[in-house]
């Protein structure tokens, strides 16, 4: 049997250990996971929404044993894991609000057609497999999870092998919610055979998150089949500082959105364009409070910046800095201030480049670090050609005083969100897309339903005599 081991970034030893579903186990699943569907979609969706409130109940009430494990998992701080859980509510309880009138049917009253009852019915799919990724295993899961089961289908979670104890959380919430049974159900299995269970024929829709090259062999297993998939995957978001911009705040928000969670997230600030006119002033305040940072133990309530996931992903980020600075770029921040900062580990000294352009990989290949490059320019026009010049486009911010140019700009950008003010937050009451290589569907909001179900038309025509 093989065995899934789950080494802390925190100490670099096994935290967690968990045998893997064999093949036929895999199969059993899905097979239990369909025979559940053919009953749970008949549950009305008020019941499936008094179930779902029940879930969020029974996971918020360990926010605090949740946020300890969940450091040893991944590394964030600690003092920042009541955050991811108190998203995983919000973001929950929002959908379960919305789902009876975004569920419900859609009737169509053309006066031109008497005698006719015509409406539309969302029909769940069957069973979907979410593929979740590690930097916020309970948001990206909870963003398919819930809105799936209020849809009527049944789901199988497949977390990373970094989280793995996430997806158990759910599993005993759902329990206590009294779910019944089969209708959510964990697997923990190779790649080998996940391929196979996206190729299984009572697989409905797949829900992924993760990389580009992930995103390519889910979408390239799920081809043997006509079902859709949802996948988030890349991404290098821009943010621009025009002249009219309030710095202290701009800088304040940017700096967090680069560097929280060691720079590990999707709608992170990977790349900076700050207007002539205020460079200078942003610059300097940007460096000032990055140095602020205190990078150790994340256990320590007094750490604010971790361990990245593991020491391959900081070299990662490493080799591009010193690319970089090889090609001209200069680094502001001097590492020796942050005495945790070792190679060939995890811990990794937050890093603000300059003199970049995007012949630079820092500026054009995801980083998923603490690293951020800033480049000087002169326009909007050239702020726009810039944020555009990228493979990606899930998220991007402008920050200024001035909402018309915000709206004008954010026009001509190609991404799947647009901030002003504001960047790496997801608000669920809006649908969370990215387009290009930042992949393809939508969650949250009530459009998200609309990925989550099929439209069924009902045409009856009355006889009267």
């Amino acid at each position: 049997m093989s065995k899934q081991i789950t080494i802390s970034p925190v100490d670099g030893t096994p935290y967690v250990t968990r045998t893997l579903a064999t093949t036929e186990e895999v199969n059993a699943t899905i097979e239990r996971s369909n025979a559940a569907f053919q009953l749970w979609k008949k549950v009305p969706v008020k019941e499936r929404v008094k179930i779902m409130t029940k879930f969020v109940d029974a996971f918020v009430v360990k926010k605090e044993e949740i946020t300890k494990e969940l450091t040893l998992q991944m590394g964030r701080p600690i003092r920042y894991g009541p955050n991811e859980i108190n998203g995983t509510e919000e973001r929950a309880r929002y959908m379960i609000s919305i789902a009876e009138e975004s569920l419900k049917d859609v009737e169509i009253t053309d006066s031109d057609k008497p005698g006719f009852k015509r409406f539309i019915r969302k029909e769940p799919l069957g069973p979907i497999l979410i593929i979740a990724a590690w930097n916020y295993p309970y948001l990206i899961s909870i963003n398919g999870v819930v809105p799936a089961l209020l849809a009527g289908n049944t789901v199988i979670l497949k977390q990373s092998s970094q989280t793995p104890l996430c997806a158990e959380r759910f599993a005993e919430a759902f329990k206590e919610a009294g779910l019944p049974d089969n209708v959510f159900q964990v697997l923990h299995m190779s790649h080998s055979d996940t391929e196979k269970a996206i190729k299984n024929p009572f697989i409905a829709y797949i829900n992924f998150t993760g990389s580009v090259e992930g995103g390519r062999e889910i979408q390239k297993a799920a081809s043997t089949k006509f079902i859709a998939t949802g996948l988030e995957l890349g991404g290098k978001d821009p943010a621009y500082v025009r002249h009219d911009a309030d710095i202290d705040y701009a800088v304040e928000q940017l700096v967090d959105g680069s560097f929280f969670n060691s720079g590990q997230c999707c709608c992170a600030i990977e790349r900076i364009y700050v207007h002539e006119k205020v460079y200078e002033e942003f610059i300097q305040k940007f460096v000032d409070l990055t140095k602020q940072y205190n990078l150790g133990d994340p256990l320590n309530p007094a750490t604010t910046l971790g361990p990245m996931v593991r020491t391959k992903a900081a070299e990662f980020v490493r080799n591009q800095i010193e690319e970089a600075v090889s090609q001209g770029a200069k680094p502001l921040i001097d590492t020796a201030l942050f005495p945790q900062d070792k190679k060939n580990t995890p811990y990794m000294a937050p890093q603000v480049l300059v003199n970049v352009n995007h012949s630079m990989r820092v500026m054009t290949e995801e980083s998923f670090g603490p690293v951020i490059g800033i480049m000087k320019i002169s326009s909007d026009e050239e702020a726009i050609r810039l944020m555009n010049d990228s493979e990606f486009g899930l998220t991007a911010s402008i920050w200024t005083k001035d909402p018309d140019a915000a709206v004008a700009i954010g026009n001509e950008i190609d991404t799947g969100t647009w901030f002003m003010n504001r960047c790496d937050y997801l608000d669920p009451a809006l649908a969370w897309v990215g387009v290009k290589n930042s992949g393809r569907g939508c969650t949250l909001s009530k459009f998200g339903f609309d990925y989550l179900t099929r439209p069924k038309s009902f045409h009856l025509k009355l006889i009267t005599k």
